[in-house]
């Protein structure tokens, strides 16, 4: 029986009635006005109203410019790691072609998407890991138009690291705008700005709003919330080790979520004290003391089916494993966004460098979706072709399957195809 040593505050249900509308005016006001309407909000909540709020190839080699070689090389060390497994996906969707019954050919073709847009967001940490995983995948994927946009750092101008890590992944056209009016003008346009076909990339609770309202005219990759980790720790694990993991995704937000499922007490026992511990003397305390507190959760359980119960319950964004088998867990977990298995990965790999993407759902969406990947950029569409002979065989029985439906124009179709190949 799993048994709670900590357990988070119950969370009352937000209204979020006020930023619906907030959202409706301003994606409203941008399809309407376009740029004017950008550019009034860009001012009043960033403080930025550029010339061009597309970057020009001198303004992208200005950013470079200003990048650190080891800068550099990190941001180019990690887009090559995710490049090469966005590669091997794409290596395993295939076309086909198969001949159910003689003379009647089904295939299946796969077809990047034409454009993309891709929200790299600032808010509380300029977040250029974003551009490698939402750039760069699509690319891959073979996606030939591109567009990315980030928030200027407040009456500043864009981040030259971000600005770079659009460029490197390959982005064709880059825009200094943030917030629901960027998704906006993606969504539909504005001067010098092409709509997309979709739209991907995290954000606060308006840029989430703003996703939900634009899905059905684009289309988009998950709906986000507040990021979340779950480990799971036997008494191998090492509690220094599965605080500062825990810690790791408190600093994100105070609203970010945190789970511990222990196979002793003695494990979780000594985690939570550790957590205390590194708390006192770490830099991002402020956040993070507030997402452990309000959202910490550890629970004690008696067995590896057990955890693997609450596992799959929580349905966290990442799932860390960090006991003697971690096999087991890779083998019977099926609702997380990303593995790490073993104290020698953790999330931040996954969330900078290691090669996964980490867009990932959260709010237990793990249930049903992954995360983002090349997948989401390719259409998988299906084509059918026969013979006059195979025709005329599969048409008498789909006639007969129309007339039972009442559908009798469809069955017309078919009837017509019968009688002139029957035999």
């Amino acid at each position: 029986m799993a048994k709670y040593l900590k357990q988070a505050k119950p969370r009352p249900k937000e209204d979020l009635s006020a930023v619906r509308e907030t959202v409706r005016q301003i994606i409203e006001k941008v399809r309407e006005e376009g740029e004017a309407a950008v550019r009034h909000y860009s001012q009043k909540f960033d403080n930025w109203s550029p010339k061009s709020f597309r970057l020009s190839a001198e303004d992208i080699r200005a950013a470079e410019k200003k990048l650190s070689p080891t800068m550099k090389s990190d941001i180019d060390f990690s887009q090559a790691q995710i490049r090469s497994f966005a590669q091997a996906q794409m290596d395993h969707y295939q076309g086909f072609e198969v001949e159910t019954v003689p003379g009647v050919h089904l295939g299946q073709k796969v077809i990047p998407v034409a454009s993309s847009g891709s929200y790299v967001p600032g808010g509380r940490y300029p977040m250029l890991a974003s551009a490698h995983m939402t750039v760069l995948t699509p690319k891959v994927a073979g996606v030939k138009r591109v567009v990315a946009c980030s928030p200027p750092v407040k009456g500043e101008g864009p981040f030259y690291g971000t600005i770079y890590s659009m460029a490197a992944a390959g982005a064709d056209e880059i825009y200094c705008m943030g917030g629901v009016h960027a998704l906006a003008a993606m969504a539909y346009g504005m001067e010098g700005l092409a709509p997309v076909d979709m739209v991907v990339g995290a954000g606060n609770k308006f840029v989430a709003e703003a996703k939900r309202q634009i899905f059905g005219d684009v289309g988009i990759d998950l709906l986000a919330g507040p990021t979340e980790i779950l480990i799971i720790a036997d008494d191998t694990a090492d509690p220094f080790i599965v605080a500062a993991d825990l810690l790791g995704q408190a600093e994100h937000d105070p609203n970010a979520r945190q789970a511990l499922v222990a196979l002793s007490r003695k494990t979780a026992e000594a985690a939570m004290a550790e957590v205390e511990r590194q708390l006192r003397d770490l830099p991002t305390r402020e956040i993070a003391a507030v997402a452990w507190r309000d959202n910490g959760e550890v629970i004690v359980v008696d067995s590896p089916e057990e955890a693997v119960a609450v596992s799959d319950a929580w349905a966290p964004e990442h799932l860390e494993v960090q006991t003697a088998d971690w096999r087991y867990y890779l083998d019977h977990c099926i609702n997380y966004g990303s593995a790490f298995l073993g104290e020698e990965t953790t999330v931040a790999y996954g969330d900078k460098t290691i090669g996964t993407n980490h867009v990932l759902p959260t709010m237990r969406a793990a249930r049903y979706t992954g995360g983002l990947s090349v997948g989401k950029f390719v259409k998988f569409v299906t084509y059918q072709y026969a013979t006059k002979e195979a025709s005329a065989k599969i048409g008498a029985v789909c006639a007969r399957a129309c007339d039972y439906e009442g559908m009798l124009a469809h069955g017309i179709t078919c009837k017509i195809r019968t009688e002139r190949w029957g035999s």
